[in-house]
This record gives C-alpha cells, structure tokens and sequence, in this order.
C-alpha cells in the first residue's frame, strides 16, 4: 500500500509542480545511473552485486524512474520491472522475485547478453524471444499501476543484490499450464505459483 501511495504521490506531483518534475527526474537519472554500475558488477562478478551504501538504489529514486510505465526499453531498471510486470502481473510477489532471479541469473551466466536489456530482447532478431512478452506483438505500456509499482520495487532490490534466489540457479521457466519440450532436457529447481524453473542439469 505505501509503495501504491509513493507511485501515486510522485505522478500527481510531476503534473501539477514542474520543480518537483525537475527534481524527479534527477531522482530518475540517479537510479538509472547505479543500475547500470550495479549491473555491470553482476556481469563482471558472475553474482549479484554487492552495492555498497551510495550505489544502493533507494526506493523513492525507482519509483522516479518510468512513472507512466511508457518510456522507452533502454535501462536496467525499466527493461527489468517491465519483465517482471508482464510476466507475473497479477501474481503474488514471490513470483514476481522468481522471474527477476532468472533475468538476473542470465545476467550473470556467460551464455546470456551482458546487460538486462539485451537479455530481455534476447531472440528478438529472429522472433524466437526468451521473454514471451517482448514479441507477442501487444503495446508494451503499462495498464496497471499497483502492479507496476511492485515491479519496480522487486528490480530494485533485485539489482542492488538485495533479492534472495528462490529459483536456487534457475535460468528458464515457464507456466505449468504449458509443456514446452526443452523442459524435459532440465532440472527443475522451483516452482512459484503457477510457475515452473528450470537450469541445465550438471
């Protein structure tokens, strides 16, 4: 509810006061700009970051950042909670966590792209996306604040490597009302909701 409160404060107030417009967008530039250090940590260490006080991405600086949910796909922050957003919108947290431990555990795997975005788009080029959402030819703008809000909450605490693994590893998933044959060739190391997880067997 407070994180619903922050999102709706922040909006009303970018309309009405363009000085607290200025100030939200350096709020946003701010965000955007530890992401990108933070996940360039991750790629480097092959782990989740580890950021220290001043790179810690606080809550009010995400919330800044993509407050209608229409900016365009190029930083860490909007490319990962747009993920978590159409992929488990509606569903309860844990779920949403789960799919941001898969984009961060690509992240942090040397056969996946090297920045969250591009992990995101990754198969984009030939219509064959690892994230459903990214090609099903839909509008990718957000309908639903709340959810979108607790998006944004969850890449944060993902990115500054605040965010638990409960996936244990898991690089795929998919819904278990599914059964997608490159399953079989996996260990299956979690299942959240209606979610199942995934990582190549040793």
């Amino acid at each position: 509810m407070r994180l619903r409160w922050i999102a709706t404060s922040l909006l009303a107030l970018t309309l009405t006061n363009p000085t607290f417009a200025a100030e939200q967008q350096r709020q946003a530039d701010k965000a955007i700009e530890k992401a990108e250090t933070l996940e360039q940590k991750a790629v480097e260490q092959g782990s989740p970051p580890n950021a220290s006080r001043s790179e810690t991405i606080t809550k009010t600086e995400v919330q800044a950042v993509d407050p209608a949910g229409e900016a365009p796909l190029d930083d860490a922050i909007t490319c990962l909670a747009r993920t978590i957003y159409w992929e488990a919108k509606g569903q309860a947290v844990d779920q949403m966590e789960a799919v941001a431990n898969v984009v961060m555990n690509r992240l942090q795997t040397d056969d996946f792209p090297r920045s969250v975005c591009e992990v995101v788009k990754q198969g984009s080029e030939t219509g064959s996306c690892q994230f459903s959402w990214w090609c099903d030819g839909r509008p990718d703008s957000v309908q639903e604040e709340v959810p979108y809000t607790q998006a944004k909450e969850v890449a944060r605490r993902a990115l500054n490597g605040q965010l638990k693994d409960h996936t244990d590893g898991a690089l795929f998933f998919h819904d278990r009302n599914v059964s997608p044959s490159w399953a079989k060739t996996f260990k299956r190391t979690h299942r959240a909701g209606d979610f199942l997880f995934y990582k190549p067997r040793e």
